[in-house]
């Protein structure tokens, strides 16, 4: 399990731009948070390349760069369950990956709380199902969206713990994970 995230206490509105900035496909041109958008920004650009493509350490110094030109304050880091080599290509699905593409993805914008309610991540959440779609394959059936709005099953610990439970499980040698 590899994760990359923005490290950071909590998101101030210096920290979530209007998705128009990244050049990214967007939902009705709604805030997106900077790192998730930084980082589809940088996937959309190696996707197009035909020629080499970026390492773990390529990737992370691409976004950190991006962010810290626009002004924000997210420092991109790699958190993995095992010893990974950082300069491998970054993979988001494998060459060799030939079993079903599934996803996990969850966003919560504490709709409703008195503090601490965020605008970007059900935007993120909708960008990234677009990434995975339309560069890696992923089909509608074997992703799974958990967003706080009403329209999705509801991001609650019990929700968020059974969907991982069932991706889990219905997970066979050679499929590919996406967990976002």
């Amino acid at each position: 399990i590899m994760m990359i995230s923005g490290c950071q206490d909590s998101q101030t509105s210096a920290d979530v731009s209007n998705v128009h900035q990244f050049q990214l496909p967007d939902p009705a041109g709604r805030a997106g948070g900077a790192c998730t958008s930084t980082l589809l920004n940088i996937l959309y650009a190696d996707h197009h390349k035909l020629d080499e493509d970026l390492s773990f350490v390529e990737v992370l110094m691409k976004m950190r760069e991006n962010l810290e030109g626009r002004g924000f304050s997210q420092i991109p880091q790699l958190t993995s369950s095992q010893v990974i080599d950082v300069n491998r290509t970054f993979d988001m699905v494998p060459d060799e990956t030939a079993g079903t593409r599934r996803a996990l993805l969850i966003g919560i914008n504490y709709i409703g709380h008195e503090q601490g309610v965020l605008s970007g991540c059900h935007n993120d959440v909708k960008n990234m199902v677009e990434y995975i779609k339309n560069c890696h394959g992923f089909e509608d059936e074997n992703i799974t969206v958990l967003l706080d709005d009403d329209e999705h099953t509801s991001p609650t610990m019990e929700n968020m713990m059974e969907a991982y439970r069932k991706i889990v499980d219905e997970a066979e040698e050679g499929d590919a994970i996406f967990l976002h």
